[in-house]
């Protein structure tokens, strides 16, 4: 059997602190794994620039010019990670059999390269690495990131439990997934969407090797009501439960009101009404803004803009 060839492929933006020190990291997994023949010698690692403003993409140049292993394509601007990592993926779909996507501050464990490889030759279409544990985190960040995963299950979207964007895709996959045309993309919700055999590979997670994350409380929050609303209509079911409960609650308090007129034991109180008016006017404006973030997903999808544009490629200046 010929040894697949393999992509790594990289996300970066503003990463000039930790690239020099990660590259040569990936760079020795990779041979590695071909030394082992469980991989193509033509196998390579491209790393995609998210229009970084520091000297990250002069990085990426200097080391393919270093070495064919190292390849590089640039997006004409910031479009964020999921972008980043997708742009990179359907580049790759066609130079290659697999492709494994990570992050390149060094806290996913290169290591896991090793079974989520094997998991492919046993079958495995897609490979999902997944953390084993979150001592590393804070109390914080760990508390935060769990209920991230739990709400996002709770709202309907399939996901992973603990996976983020460490992952093997083989190419037949990648090629599905092209059909796949959503702008707002969330692909820890869009690739168990594809289908076909899966597998799970456990690692631990390392802290950060330099630099600074560029994933703060903020942009989880953002990309789990991304997740929701791209993958799940259950806010917009949420919204009827509620309006139901709230009627038939509104309901009971006219009986309760006309009752308690009849029996001449009304009191004219401004309190109950206030908040009664209040409690309405709450739910109506949560409504509306769920309403609204649907809307405005469909007016970004009804667009059709592209979901990334390539501006640079390192192989373009050999």
């Amino acid at each position: 059997m010929t040894p697949p060839v393999l992509y790594i492929v990289i996300p970066c933006y503003n990463e000039q602190a930790v690239l020099p020190i990660t590259a040569p990291l990936f760079l020795g997994k990779l041979q590695q794994l071909a030394g082992q023949g469980k991989i193509a010698e033509t196998s390579r690692i491209l790393f995609v620039n998210d229009g970084s403003r520091d000297d990250t993409w002069q990085i990426i140049r200097d080391l393919a010019a270093q070495d064919e292993h190292y390849l590089g394509i640039a997006q004409s601007r910031n479009r964020g990670h999921q972008n980043a990592v997708l742009a990179g993926l359907m580049e790759a779909k066609d130079r290659c059999d697999i492709t494994i996507s990570i992050d390149c501050d060094g806290q996913d464990d290169i290591n896991a390269m090793d079974a989520m490889v094997d998991e492919y030759l046993s079958g495995s279409e897609v490979v999902y690495g997944v953390r084993d544990n979150r001592d590393s985190d804070s109390f914080f960040k760990r508390t935060t990131a769990q209920g991230f995963y739990k709400f996002l299950s709770a709202m309907g979207a399939e996901v992973i439990y603990n996976h983020a964007d460490y992952r093997l895709i083989s190419a037949r996959v990648l090629r599905e997934l092209a059909n796949f045309r959503e702008v707002n993309l969330f692909l820890r919700g869009l690739v168990p969407l594809v289908g076909f055999k899966s597998s799970s590979v456990y690692y631990t997670r390392s802290e950060r090797l330099a630099g600074e994350s560029h994933y703060p409380l903020s942009k989880m929050l953002a990309l789990a009501i991304n997740g929701i609303t791209s993958l799940s209509v259950k806010p917009l079911r949420l919204i009827t439960s509620l309006g139901v409960a709230v009627a038939l609650l509104s309901f009971l308090g006219v009986i309760w009101a006309v009752v308690t007129a009849l029996r001449g034991h009304s009191v004219a109180g401004w309190a109950s009404t206030t908040s009664i008016v209040c409690f309405i006017s709450g739910v109506q404006l949560i409504s509306l803004g769920i309403l609204g973030e649907y809307v405005g997903k469909i007016y970004l999808e009804v667009k059709q803009r592209p979901r990334y544009i390539i501006s640079e490629r390192t192989w373009e200046d050999r």
